[in-house]
């Protein structure tokens, strides 16, 4: 098993907590009212959390779920536990909202038939050909951003490199021209971040505009791909605006989009590909320097692998998945109860509200051994690991419909980085996004030698 070694740089991501802090926090756990100290480091609070209040009622009266096998059982029971979220986003954001449309309209927060049309035409472009399909492409892209670091001697690991990936994979996914891409990143931002449980002025101001903004883009972007469709085997928008009126489609035909049904989920596409994206590979780069010992063992093992092409995508598949358990780059999920049930031997009434913990649950002792260690061989089955069966794609019905292109992105990424700046090393301290649902960096300055 390995160990926690002393870090190689002097400065830390990770803030360590006491027990007896932790304990604190969780004692008077709300969502709303967290304390800086929890966003540096939640884990240790999610662990007491599990331990003594599984299933914590919260002070809005919404139920807060951190054991893997409770949330797994809410996510399994699609009949029970409904992912709609109208009632609660027409009382946090107003019916009239760009927001309350948005979140209303799209994917992830809808149950079947919607749920499942919309599903079906993206995942209909996400096939394993056209994924494999994208990775010469994606590997120029990160090379060309590896060769600016290069000359610049270092940058930041967010800024320079992580973010800038998944915004041009989707932007070519949906056929936004390049020049017209640099608002993206700032509109996914400014939408996500209304969502975090705790909503201020500024941030609802900001999401709303975002929405109404990228609206307006793709109400033009739409018209032209009406007039000039693109191939719908790699181009998810010609995908969604034809749907099962494809040529040679042979599955059953689907009830098609309405214009706002369409136009919400290509913001969706982008929101759902690009934090968690850049999470998991800005997450990862900076945990390989605070567990110098896995570093330099996956350096090792990506060298020998590197004459056997598919050695070397099984071992930075096996470390992709260990980060994205290590590290969930969105750590909350939620649910709502259409009738009274009970979870874990708490009887819940109809219409609770409940928060499944992605990122307690992927820490949960009794799924996985030494869950607080990084670990970058475990789940590699051929020496004999259990399969590593974290919850950071979701489970069931709702499971990420982007996980192998998300996995692409992370193997292409985060091996290629590693290949060029073996010895990367952080120049200042990173600076933590400060938001619960959605875990990664705002900034990792770094050197590169």
């Amino acid at each position: 098993m390995p160990t926690q070694a002393e870090p190689l740089m002097a400065f830390r991501a990770t803030v360590p907590m006491s027990a007896a802090r932790a304990q604190q926090i969780a004692e008077d756990f709300d969502l709303r009212a967290l304390p800086p100290d929890f966003y540096a480091n939640p884990y240790p609070v999610y662990q007491a959390l599990r331990e003594r209040e599984p299933v914590r009622q919260m002070p809005d009266g919404s139920y807060f779920l951190t054991r893997y096998t409770d949330v797994v059982a809410v996510y399994r029971d699609a009949q029970t536990f409904s992912s709609d979220k109208k009632i609660e986003f027409g009382a946090k954001y107003g019916h009239d909202a760009p927001l309350f449309e948005h979140h209303t309209t799209s994917l992830v927060f809808n149950d079947p038939p919607l749920h499942s049309r919309v599903r079906k035409l993206i995942i209909g472009a996400l096939t394993r050909r056209a994924i494999d399909g994208m990775e010469p492409g994606l590997a120029k892209l990160v090379d060309s951003l590896l060769d600016d670091i290069h000359a610049k001697g270092g940058g930041d690991l967010i800024e320079d490199f992580a973010s800038a990936i998944p915004v041009e994979v989707i932007g070519n996914l949906l056929g936004v021209p390049p020049a017209d891409r640099g608002p993206l990143r700032a509109w996914s931002l400014a939408i996500l971040g209304a969502l975090e449980p705790k909503l201020t002025v500024e941030q609802e101001r900001l999401g709303n505009q975002a929405v109404a903004d990228f609206t307006a883009y793709l109400k033009g972007l739409v018209a032209q791909r009406r007039k000039q469709p693109g191939d719908p085997q790699h181009d998810v928008l010609t995908r969604l605006i034809q749907g099962e009126s494809l040529a040679g489609s042979t599955t059953p035909a689907v009830e098609p989009l309405s214009e706002s049904e369409l136009l919400q989920n290509c913001i969706f596409i982008l929101n759902a590909g690009h934090e968690t994206t850049t999470n998991l590979i800005g997450n990862a780069l900076v945990a390989l320097q605070e567990w110098p010992e896995e570093k330099s063992s996956l350096l090792l093992k990506l060298e020998q692998a590197n004459k056997h092409p598919q050695g070397f995508e099984a071992c930075l598949t096996l470390a992709v998945d260990e980060f994205l358990r290590f590290e969930p780059s969105n750590q909350l999920s939620n649910r709502r109860a259409v009738k009274a049930c009970r979870v874990a031997g708490v009887d819940l009434p109809e219409g609770a509200l409940l928060t499944l913990c992605i990122g307690a649950a992927n820490r949960d002792p009794a799924q996985f051994e030494y869950p607080d260690v990084l670990d970058l061989t475990r789940g590699d089955e051929r020496a004999g690991a259990p399969p590593n069966r974290h919850l950071a794609f979701g489970f069931g019905i709702h499971q990420c419909a982007g996980l192998s292109l998300a996995r692409l992105e992370g193997r292409i990424a985060i091996g290629r980085f590693l290949q060029r700046f073996p010895d990367y090393q952080l120049s200042a301290s990173p600076v933590r996004g400060g938001r619960a649902r959605f875990r990664g960096f705002l900034s990792a300055p770094f050197a590169a030698s």
